[in-house]
């Protein structure tokens, strides 16, 4: 495994974590939708680059496009949580159209991963 791909796959660990910490924080604090939002892109996200990693890996798919895709998610998801968090803890967000961003960058990164698996072995 790549020093990038053991980046990633660390990465995603503190998003899991930090995806659980929201989750908590959603639960006991009144009207914490943004957290519980924010804890969902994290942890739909974070097991998404563990895999995406591993099966690249495994040379299953495309390696170099899944890094991409698995950075794309690291990087899209933080953004839009960090927006949700900042947000619901600061009163403004990271910058306009942070979230937005982060999501479209999210469903950018979901297609980098099925060219990935459909890109032709050599």
């Amino acid at each position: 495994m790549s020093g990038a791909s053991r980046l990633l796959v660390g990465l995603a660990a503190v998003m899991g974590a930090c995806g659980v910490m929201l989750a908590a924080a959603a639960a006991h604090l009144p009207d914490a939708t943004r957290l519980a939002a924010a804890s969902s892109m994290l942890l739909f996200h974070a097991p998404a680059v563990v895999a995406t990693i591993a099966v690249a890996d495994r040379a299953i798919i495309h390696a170099k496009l899944a890094v991409v895709a698995a950075a794309g998610f690291v990087i899209a998801a933080s953004l839009f949580a960090g927006d949700l968090v900042l947000r619901q803890y600061a009163g403004h967000g990271l910058f306009p159209m942070a979230a937005p961003t982060g999501g479209t960058l999210l469903i950018l990164s979901w297609l980098v991963l099925a060219v990935a698996a459909v890109w032709p072995r050599r």
